[in-house]
Protein backbone atom coordinates (compact mmCIF):
# COMPACT_ATOMS: atom_id res chain seq x y z
CA UNK A 1 0.00 0.00 0.00
CA UNK A 2 2.62 2.62 0.77
CA UNK A 3 4.52 1.73 -2.32
CA UNK A 4 1.41 2.23 -4.11
CA UNK A 5 0.69 5.44 -2.70
CA UNK A 6 4.72 6.44 -3.52
CA UNK A 7 3.83 5.74 -7.20
CA UNK A 8 0.95 7.85 -7.53
CA UNK A 9 2.61 10.59 -6.05
CA UNK A 10 5.58 10.50 -8.04
CA UNK A 11 3.17 10.75 -10.93
CA UNK A 12 1.34 13.31 -9.89
CA UNK A 13 3.23 15.81 -7.96
CA UNK A 14 5.39 17.09 -11.33
CA UNK A 15 2.19 18.29 -12.80
CA UNK A 16 0.85 19.81 -9.72
CA UNK A 17 4.19 21.44 -9.32
CA UNK A 18 3.39 22.66 -12.59
CA UNK A 19 0.12 24.00 -12.83
CA UNK A 20 0.99 26.18 -9.51
CA UNK A 21 4.22 27.50 -11.02
CA UNK A 22 2.23 28.30 -13.63
CA UNK A 23 -0.73 29.79 -12.10
CA UNK A 24 1.81 32.00 -9.60
CA UNK A 25 3.57 33.44 -12.49
CA UNK A 26 0.62 34.38 -14.90
CA UNK A 27 -0.34 37.43 -13.21
CA UNK A 28 3.44 38.80 -13.78
CA UNK A 29 2.96 38.06 -17.85
CA UNK A 30 2.62 41.73 -19.53
CA UNK A 31 2.44 40.83 -23.08
CA UNK A 32 -0.46 39.54 -25.16
CA UNK A 33 -0.24 35.94 -24.92
CA UNK A 34 -0.21 33.66 -27.70
CA UNK A 35 -2.94 32.44 -29.17
CA UNK A 36 -3.99 29.29 -32.28
CA UNK A 37 -6.50 27.13 -33.40
CA UNK A 38 -8.75 28.85 -30.61
CA UNK A 39 -6.01 27.55 -27.79
CA UNK A 40 -4.19 30.39 -25.96
CA UNK A 41 -1.17 29.81 -23.86
CA UNK A 42 0.28 31.81 -21.07
CA UNK A 43 3.85 33.24 -23.18
CA UNK A 44 3.54 35.62 -26.20
CA UNK A 45 4.59 35.21 -29.63
CA UNK A 46 6.11 38.76 -29.58
CA UNK A 47 10.70 38.61 -30.20
CA UNK A 48 11.44 39.31 -26.56
CA UNK A 49 15.58 40.56 -26.01
CA UNK A 50 15.07 39.48 -21.95
CA UNK A 51 13.01 35.99 -22.25
CA UNK A 52 12.02 33.40 -24.57
CA UNK A 53 8.65 33.24 -25.74
CA UNK A 54 6.38 31.74 -28.98
CA UNK A 55 9.05 33.37 -31.47
CA UNK A 56 11.68 31.28 -29.83
CA UNK A 57 9.97 28.39 -30.58
CA UNK A 58 8.90 29.39 -34.45
CA UNK A 59 12.14 30.55 -34.57
CA UNK A 60 15.36 29.43 -32.93
CA UNK A 61 17.86 30.84 -34.19
CA UNK A 62 16.28 34.01 -32.38
CA UNK A 63 16.21 32.29 -29.02
CA UNK A 64 20.01 31.35 -29.33
CA UNK A 65 21.19 34.43 -30.47
CA UNK A 66 19.27 36.46 -27.46
CA UNK A 67 19.24 33.81 -25.09
CA UNK A 68 21.29 30.93 -25.17
CA UNK A 69 24.44 31.16 -23.29
CA UNK A 70 25.48 28.34 -21.53
CA UNK A 71 25.67 25.82 -24.58
CA UNK A 72 26.79 28.51 -27.44
CA UNK A 73 29.83 27.04 -27.94
CA UNK A 74 28.29 23.82 -28.69
CA UNK A 75 25.85 23.96 -31.13
CA UNK A 76 27.71 22.61 -33.49
CA UNK A 77 27.31 18.87 -31.93
CA UNK A 78 23.43 19.87 -30.46
CA UNK A 79 22.40 21.18 -33.61
CA UNK A 80 22.36 17.91 -35.75
CA UNK A 81 20.95 16.07 -33.29
CA UNK A 82 18.07 19.33 -31.98
CA UNK A 83 17.09 19.45 -36.24
CA UNK A 84 16.88 16.07 -36.61
CA UNK A 85 14.50 15.07 -33.78
CA UNK A 86 12.50 18.31 -35.22
CA UNK A 87 12.76 17.11 -39.02
CA UNK A 88 11.53 13.65 -38.05
CA UNK A 89 8.62 14.73 -35.84
CA UNK A 90 7.19 16.73 -38.92
CA UNK A 91 7.53 13.53 -41.23
CA UNK A 92 4.99 12.00 -39.04
CA UNK A 93 2.98 14.36 -40.93
CA UNK A 94 1.15 16.11 -37.51
CA UNK A 95 4.35 18.03 -36.26
CA UNK A 96 2.22 19.12 -32.88
CA UNK A 97 0.55 15.66 -32.32
CA UNK A 98 4.02 14.02 -32.84
CA UNK A 99 5.50 16.70 -30.44
CA UNK A 100 3.05 16.43 -27.57
CA UNK A 101 2.80 12.80 -27.90
CA UNK A 102 6.53 12.29 -27.87
CA UNK A 103 7.57 14.92 -25.20
CA UNK A 104 4.60 14.79 -23.23
CA UNK A 105 3.46 11.21 -23.25
CA UNK A 106 6.16 8.86 -23.52
CA UNK A 107 9.27 9.85 -22.82
CA UNK A 108 7.64 11.34 -19.03
CA UNK A 109 5.99 7.97 -18.70
CA UNK A 110 9.11 5.98 -19.69
CA UNK A 111 10.70 7.98 -17.03
CA UNK A 112 8.13 7.08 -14.82
CA UNK A 113 8.40 3.88 -15.35
CA UNK A 114 12.10 3.51 -14.84
CA UNK A 115 12.32 5.32 -11.87
CA UNK A 116 9.21 2.98 -10.52
CA UNK A 117 11.78 0.15 -11.33
CA UNK A 118 14.69 1.59 -9.80
CA UNK A 119 12.63 2.50 -6.23
CA UNK A 120 11.11 -0.91 -6.23
CA UNK A 121 14.63 -2.99 -6.70
CA UNK A 122 15.87 -0.55 -3.94
CA UNK A 123 13.49 -1.72 -1.81
CA UNK A 124 14.17 -5.18 -2.16
CA UNK A 125 17.67 -4.63 -1.88
CA UNK A 126 17.27 -3.04 1.39
CA UNK A 127 14.80 -5.89 2.40
CA UNK A 128 17.31 -8.22 1.69
CA UNK A 129 20.32 -6.67 3.30
CA UNK A 130 17.62 -6.61 6.57
CA UNK A 131 17.44 -10.13 5.87
CA UNK A 132 21.45 -10.83 6.82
Amino acid sequence: MKSHFRNITILILPFLIMVAINEYMRPTIKEKPFSRLGATAMNSAIKLPDKCSWACHNTTAYCKENHVKLVGNYFEYIDPFYFGLIHLLHKTGNYGVANLVVWVVLIPLIMYVLLIKSLNLQSQIKALKAQL
